[in-house]
């Protein structure tokens, strides 16, 4: 599916999203917080376009996505960057590889995301950070009502419109829908081994990037 949509899944993104997603990826950027000399894993990075600002940044960044069609696109943008393809609930990397793991937009599209956190955990540094972007739950509840109704009806005819592959769009708008709110994320991160967790809401709660360390 997402092989399919790799053309132009950023474009459509950005339409999507009504231009918010490149300022929700900066703010995940800041989160991470990481500097030169670093490692960050960047996973579910598709096209690479969130793992780009570190790469500009002179960080050593590793895309790695499970949809090869994404990561080719991706390597032809940007050949500095390695894109490696993986299975994010069965990493191939050593364990304690990375200063810093990463994803973006990509953790409810996982079969097992709490076997995919562990591995997560597995492969960073103690005292190492976690940072997750998701789609979430406004906090609003008029707002979270409008918002519900956007994602099953406007979105996929937006996509219709603007989309290689339109049906994909119909299951991303279902995957958000059914994904846990922030509280119960939050648990799941706990529950699998992270420290410090917390969350920050974005757009009303659209969104929420969640912070987490692997304990020292």
């Amino acid at each position: 599916m997402f092989d399919d949509v790799a053309p132009k899944y950023d474009i459509v993104n950005d339409i999507l999203s009504l231009g918010q997603t490149r300022r929700w990826r900066r703010i995940v950027v800041d989160a991470v917080g990481a500097v030169p000399g670093q490692r960050v894993l960047d996973l579910a990075a598709g096209t690479g376009t969130s793992s780009e600002p570190y790469a500009d940044a002179g960080i050593h960044v590793v895309a790695c996505d499970f949809s090869v069609g994404m990561l080719k696109v991706g390597k032809r943008r940007r050949p500095d960057i390695d894109f490696i393809a993986g299975d994010a609930t069965n990493l191939p990397f050593a364990e304690n590889s990375f200063d810093a793991t990463t994803i973006s937009f990509g953790l409810r599209n996982v079969i097992d995301p709490k076997k995919a956190l562990r591995e997560m955990l597995r492969v960073t540094k103690p005292g190492g950070k976690l940072v997750v972007a998701e789609f979430s739950h406004p906090v609003n509840p008029v707002f979270r009502t409008v918002y519900t109704e956007y994602l099953m009806r406007a979105l996929p005819a937006v996509a219709r419109k603007a989309a290689s592959n339109p049906d994909a769009y119909v299951y991303l708008a279902e995957s958000i829908r059914a994904w846990p709110n922030q509280d119960e994320l939050s648990a799941w991160l706990a529950g699998t081994g992270w420290a410090s967790v917390a969350y920050r809401n974005l757009s009303g709660g659209i969104v929420a990037v969640h912070r987490a360390v692997k304990p020292a």
